[in-house]
């Protein structure tokens, strides 16, 4: 039976999408995961296009079916364009980004996802933000941490030009109608699937 939103508040709803999008991810072939990021990174290197404009990019290591962007990275690394992982410092606080090129050694962060063994912090120029589901107003429903959106919130500080460009990425099957934003959640300036590039 299909949920009137209005019954949910925004909490409730977010929560059993969320559980929703991840079963739905979760449950797709090897094949079918591969081939999906694999557009999802062709998509994503023509928007960064050219890369010569670009100093560090953030990636992520993949976790519970999110898009693989690894062959990308080692591609992007190759041309000589420098890397970062996100790092969970401490609970409830904004993420910081750890230098990191494919090859450097990687130890477990939390939730056992890897992160550089050598923690040298940077500030990307480009930061990539999976997300278990997205709306067309480029919001971003994440797992429910809230460290992306206190991350976000600290570059509204920033002078315009000093602002990373922020890049969410997930499958198209993520897309809801809304994701019913709340005071905390933070458009993202694009967001990137397989079949499309969603742009302000």
């Amino acid at each position: 039976m299909k949920q009137n939103p209005a019954e949910f508040s925004p909490k409730q709803w977010k929560k059993l999408h969320r559980q929703q999008n991840l079963e739905k991810r979760q449950s797709l072939v090897q094949e079918v995961c591969q081939q999906l990021s694999t557009a999802i990174q062709k998509n994503l290197l023509n928007h960064l296009s050219p890369l010569e404009n670009i100093d560090i990019i953030s990636f992520y290591w993949p976790f519970k079916g999110e898009p693989d962007l690894r062959p990308l990275m080692k591609n992007i690394a190759s041309e000589g364009t420098r890397m970062a992982l996100p790092v969970v410092a401490e609970k409830n606080t904004p993420l910081r980004f750890m230098a990191w090129q494919p090859g450097d050694p990687l130890k477990k962060g939390v939730l056992n996802i890897p992160i550089p063994e050598k923690e040298t912090l940077v500030s990307p120029d480009v930061i990539l933000a999976p997300a278990i589901g997205f709306d067309r107003q480029l919001y971003r429903l994440g797992y429910g941490g809230g460290y992306f959106d206190r991350t976000l919130a600290t570059f509204k500080q920033r002078p315009e030009g000093q602002k990373p460009h922020v890049i969410g990425i997930a499958h198209s099957a993520a897309e809801l109608s809304t994701i019913h934003p709340e005071t905390h959640d933070i458009k993202l300036d694009v967001i990137i699937t397989e079949k499309a590039i969603i742009e302000r």
